[in-house]
């Protein structure tokens, strides 16, 4: 198997339909859930909407940076979340993330092998296969805080 369908594999693991690592994944965690339990606080913790959204911010920058060679996001805007107030708040979320999740795998799945060993935008960020494996390691972490929250939730 070939970098790309590994890489693009262990996306999909992660974000969409994977038990391996984590026995779950987000699109498991995320899609059987409402606005409300979202958005919950539970003590100091990031509440799920807020993570996803977190998660979603980095897919989404990454994805316009492959488009147009500009990496455009910043670390200090990754949490602002707008209001989720409705349903459809959330629900637009969870699309919004379940669609940029599957792009973004899809994108990795058609690179070039050559691609991963190039500097990604700048030298100073490494290479696509580090910028990309990060996206995988700093997913499965957010992921547990989420899985976490969920069972924190149920003991309230």
């Amino acid at each position: 198997m070939t970098r790309n369908i590994t890489i693009a594999s262990r996306l999909r693991e992660v974000l969409l339909n994977g038990h391996w690592i984590a026995n779950t994944n987000y699109k498991e965690q995320i899609q059987n859930i409402n606005w409300e339990q979202a958005t919950q606080k539970v003590a100091n913790l990031n509440t799920i909407a807020a993570l996803t959204y977190h998660i979603n911010y980095y897919l989404e920058g990454l994805l316009n940076a492959f488009k147009n060679g500009k990496l455009e996001i910043s670390d200090k805007y990754s949490f602002d979340l707008p209001p989720i107030i409705a349903e459809a708040d959330w629900n637009k979320l969870v699309a919004d993330f379940l669609n940029n999740s599957e792009k973004f795998a899809n994108k990795v799945e058609l690179m070039d092998d050559s691609y991963f060993d190039q500097p990604f935008i700048d030298e100073k960020y490494g290479t696509f296969l580090r910028n990309i494996e990060g996206v995988i390691e700093h997913s499965y972490y957010h992921l547990g805080q989420i899985s976490l929250i969920k069972k924190m939730q149920t003991k309230n």
